[in-house]
């Protein structure tokens, strides 16, 4: 693939990123203690998976996509199962922007993307309970 559509895998993957360390504020406000540990740690691996691609954009001579100020939720998360809902739906996200990017790209920068979207199906697993067959693309064919 040339620069410019591994950039553009990259860009969604992290406007992705932006809208998860968003959405895990409000899932980790509503969640509930039980899951509070949880939904911190991430919060924090979408920080720090967000701030790698800033570095990754940069490196390939692109401009980091900014987050916006507020993302619209999918729907309203007035308490702890629909915080959990959220979550759950974060994470399908992810793996649908990290399966692009695996497709996008080769080398290292297609394993970290793969490392990426077996850990947001793992933890869209946890959150959910139940896991889907091909993370990432089910996502996809569902129109997430």
């Amino acid at each position: 693939m040339s620069t410019d559509e591994v950039l553009k895998a990259l860009q969604a993957a992290l406007a992705a990123e932006h809208a998860a360390v968003y959405g895990y504020g409000v899932v980790g406000a509503r969640v509930g203690e039980a899951r509070r540990a949880e939904a911190t740690a991430a919060h924090g691996a979408h920080r720090a998976r967000r701030d790698a691609l800033v570095r990754t954009v940069r490196d390939l001579g692109g401009t980091p996509e900014a987050a916006a100020a507020a993302y619209n939720l999918p729907f309203a998360v007035p308490d702890t199962a629909a915080a959990v809902r959220l979550a759950a739906v974060l994470e399908d996200r992810i793996a649908g922007v990290c399966s692009d990017l695996v497709r996008a790209a080769d080398g290292p920068l297609r394993r970290e993307a793969a490392g990426a979207l077996r850990e947001a199906a793992v933890r869209a697993v946890r959150w959910r309970g139940s896991g889907v067959a091909f993370p990432g693309l089910a996502e996809r064919a569902a129109g997430q």
